[in-house]
């Protein structure tokens, strides 16, 4: 899986750090899905090689401006792009209200039609074309979800031995293409190539599986998710000593809450998002805090990031999409 950050900053955007968006997309694969829309998540896009002809679904964790703003913008864009195949969104149910307002006050005609699916509403899995997605309720002020994205089990298979086909002098040809359906050839040297002697056979994969959650003060709310989960990316408005101040029930998780959670639960990769704008230039306390409770592989999310998840479950910084100012090299700040 490829997961890629648009926006990482709390309640309003600032110079370095958009408000929330985040894609996630098979590797190897166009089709790609969009987790949350703040404000300018369209304009963030312009910065990724993205396409929203293929976008497959937009999921949205909760109705707070810094989430959903962009969304109006984004949708008409896509018809300007030429847009045709319906688009899913999965939101809260106020969502497809206040979308549909806006769009008709501003007399806004799309040329693809839009399907919701009611977070509400959901009592299992819903199935997409490359995951199946699991919603968690949260704990914010308002109704807010988790979405737990797990692949699909690949099936057994089988696929050639290019090694031992050039050791055997056989190159790429018509004959590999007869070998890898099982067929028996009968080269013009007189050589026998039985199929089964030249076809590896590969597994069924056991499917990964991630969590992206919205804002939430109770990270515990994911415990019964994590089996086989590999990454939770999850908000960390704030430290400690800042939530204490704001009250007791500031509605956000801080970071030592969320690494010691993640510590609890031995989550392998830890993804913060989610900063408050007084973090925007300096992110070390939230870097300092996290660290102390939490010692797996930590990662600070900054915008134009992407992540891959790979076969071993290992999460990795694999792309800067734009360049750096020296105030986001900052933020650019993993432990292994």
């Amino acid at each position: 899986m490829y997961l890629s950050f648009l926006g990482t900053s709390s309640g309003t955007p600032t110079k370095q750090r958009n408000v929330t968006g985040i894609t996630l997309q098979r590797v190897k694969h166009k089709r790609w899905y969009l987790i949350d829309c703040g404000e300018g998540t369209q304009h963030q896009l312009l910065h990724t090689s993205l396409s929203l002809r293929q976008l497959q679904a937009i999921l949205i964790t909760h109705v707070h401006g810094d989430h959903c703003y962009g969304l109006p913008g984004l949708l008409a864009s896509a018809t300007l792009q030429g847009r045709t195949k319906p688009l899913l969104i999965i939101a809260p149910a106020a969502i497809q209200e206040w979308l549909h307002s806006t769009l008709t006050l501003s007399q806004t005609r799309l040329s693809y039609t839009i399907e919701y699916i009611a977070l509400e509403s959901v009592t299992e899995a819903i199935q997409l074309a490359d995951f199946q997605v699991q919603p968690i309720a949260l704990s914010h002020r308002v109704l807010s979800y988790a979405f737990r994205f797990e692949e699909y089990p690949s099936q057994p298979t089988t696929k050639l031995d290019q090694d031992k086909l050039k050791a055997a002098n056989i190159p790429p040809s018509t004959v590999w293409g007869r070998l890898q359906s099982g067929e028996t050839v009968v080269l013009e040297d007189g050589r026998v190539l039985k199929a089964e002697d030249y076809l590896l056979h590969v597994p069924a994969s056991t499917p990964k599986a991630m969590i992206i959650g919205g804002d939430n003060d109770k990270p515990e709310l994911l415990a019964p998710y994590l089996e086989q989960v590999s990454v939770v990316v999850h908000e960390a408005t704030y430290v400690q000593a800042v939530a204490d101040k704001v009250g007791p029930t500031p509605q956000h998780s801080t970071a030592k809450q969320v690494a010691e959670f993640a510590e609890r639960y031995q989550v392998p990769n830890l993804v913060l998002t989610h900063f408050s704008p007084r973090y925007s230039i300096d992110i070390s306390p939230i870097v300092e805090e996290a660290t102390a409770y939490y010692h797996g592989r930590l990662f600070l999310a900054a915008d134009f990031q992407t992540y891959q998840l790979n076969a071993q479950g290992i999460l990795r910084l694999v792309e800067e999409k734009v360049e750096l100012s020296p105030a986001q090299e900052l933020d650019v700040m993993a432990t292994d």
